[in-house]
């Protein structure tokens, strides 16, 4: 029996040595730790590395690169295969572009115009976001240069008051109030963003250099009384006081008070309130506005824009206009009071010729004077006459009343459907047939025309008395070194809008 050969085992090859572990992960790691080590620490305030990361994170991906290419480069010369990501590493990246698109939605985001919107202020900050407010205040004053026939004051979060010098002088003082988290942060903030004052051309620039960094600055400014003002104000009230060169005012989210002016006053607000007495020129308010209340105009009045709670206006010499969404009015002149709000339309000593067309309201005129073109839907009108003029007013769903004052020679027509005719005048003779009513005649001779159509509603024509203007309310006294503020208009209650 022959010997069975052995067949030798070859030997095993070696195994190819393994590439070295990739180290970018780990510098990543590392930076992102030393980030967040300097906010805990604080040596960078938290806003400001959320800042700096959402602008720089792709950095951190192009190093990570980087290292990725010259340790290929070095497996490579020494004959070694290249190593992946890994997953560790697709879950780091995953987390950096994440976080990193997130803070660039963030830093990117008008943080300030929320903020204005949602009306916080820095009580409201300190207790969401920590931190504290610290006050700081200061003065400074200037000579006005020659030819200098404006003054630009310009505000983005504090209050503006502007007075009259008793010199040829501008002088302003501030107080200003800083978001920050610590004293010496405070300082330094305070430091760059105090106010300034430069020439151009024919103005002064007044920069109140606030909203920025948490900085509100309220500014008390005193100038020459010829002066033109033009104010710019995001978030804060604005103040102005016996000034005699016309003022331009755009106010974001506060009040508007004007006193004494001498001038036209142009206004553009936004959520904001106005308040205006004695002015001799005329008043133009325009854009998203709460609550208005001018009395004592020496021009004309006109409103346009959207009026979210009550409208005042009363003894206006020239003519008013008022044009929203909601309702179109135009008259002459007003010698006593308009009230205005969602629902009601009240006015007394009003001068046509007026047009007015609304909806939803119940209007109340009473001593009118003129002509009248009246249109309103779901709503009564009621309008006590005093010197009438051409009168025509349709109305549906609602009654109309009309009050006529001895002597006054109308020549009368009236109309209704789903409703009646009532007449105090045996001149007028009313006729009804089915569903509908009418009525004619002339009361007097040689009268003006007074047309009458109504849907849904009654008609009343009654006899009323001489109309007499109330007497104006007492304005309030004047307190020493405060400026004086208008009567409030009456609260109406809170409505979605006007228009």
């Amino acid at each position: 029996m022959a010997n069975p050969v052995m067949t030798p085992i070859p030997p095993m090859s070696p195994l190819p040595p393994r590439p070295p572990r990739s180290i970018a992960g780990a510098i990543v790691l590392i930076l992102i730790g030393i980030v967040f080590l300097l906010g805990t620490m604080g040596i960078v305030n938290w806003h400001g590395l959320s800042v700096l990361f959402g602008k720089f994170w792709p950095l951190l991906l192009i190093l990570w690169g980087i290292i990725k290419l010259i340790e290929h480069e070095q497996s490579k010369r020494a004959g070694l295969p290249g190593r992946g990501i890994g997953v560790g590493g697709v879950f780091l990246l995953l987390f950096v572009i994440t976080t990193g698109l997130i803070a660039t939605g963030v830093s990117h985001f008008n943080w300030g115009n929320i903020r204005d919107h949602m009306q916080i202020d820095d009580q409201d900050l300190d207790e969401i976001f920590g931190g504290q407010s610290f006050d700081y205040n200061g003065d400074m004053s200037s000579d006005v240069p020659a030819g200098v026939t404006r003054l630009n004051i310009t505000d983005d979060r504090g209050a503006v008051t502007v007075n009259v010098s008793d010199d040829k002088k501008m002088r302003v003082s501030w107080r200003k109030k800083v978001h920050a988290e610590s004293q010496q942060q405070a300082d330094s903030y305070n430091k760059k963003y105090d106010p300034t004052i430069a020439p151009a051309g024919s103005e002064l620039v007044l920069n109140a250099n606030s909203g920025d960094k948490g900085v509100s600055t309220d500014v008390d400014v005193y100038v020459p009384r010829d002066v033109q003002l033009v104010i710019t104000a995001k978030r804060g009230d604005v103040n102005v006081n016996g000034m005699g060169g016309g003022a331009q005012i755009s106010a974001q989210h506060g009040e508007v008070n004007v006193n004494d002016l001498v001038g036209a006053a142009s206004l553009n607000l936004e959520h904001s309130s106005v308040h205006m007495q004695h002015v001799k020129g005329d008043v133009t308010i325009h854009g998203n506005v709460n609550e208005v209340d001018v009395e004592d105009v020496d021009g004309a009045v006109h409103m346009e824009g959207e009026f979210y709670s009550s409208t005042r206006v009363v003894r206006v010499s020239k003519s008013v206009g008022f044009h929203s969404p909601r309702t179109d009015m135009d008259f002459t002149r007003l010698d006593g009071r308009l009230d205005l709000d969602s629902e009601n339309l009240r006015a007394d000593s009003l001068t046509g010729p007026m047009h007015l067309k609304t909806r939803s309201k119940d209007i109340t005129l009473e001593g009118f004077t003129g002509d009248l073109r009246l249109e309103n839907n779901n709503g009564s009108v009621d309008i006590g006459l005093q010197k009438p003029g051409s009168i025509q007013i349709d109305n549906r769903k609602g009654d109309v009343q009309l009050a006529v004052p001895p002597k006054t020679a109308l020549k009368v027509e009236a109309r209704t459907r789903e409703g009646d005719i009532h007449s105090d005048f045996d001149e007028i003779k009313v006729e009804s047939h089915d569903k509908e009513s009418s009525a004619s005649g002339s009361i007097g001779a040689d009268g003006p025309h007074v047309a009458i159509n109504c849907d849904h509603g009654d008609i009343e024509i009654r006899k009323g008395t001489v109309a007499v203007a109330p007497p104006a309310p007492p304005e309030p006294p004047a307190v020493p070194g405060k400026p004086t503020k208008a009567l409030p208009a009456p609260k109406a209650k809170p409505v979605e809008s006007e228009n």
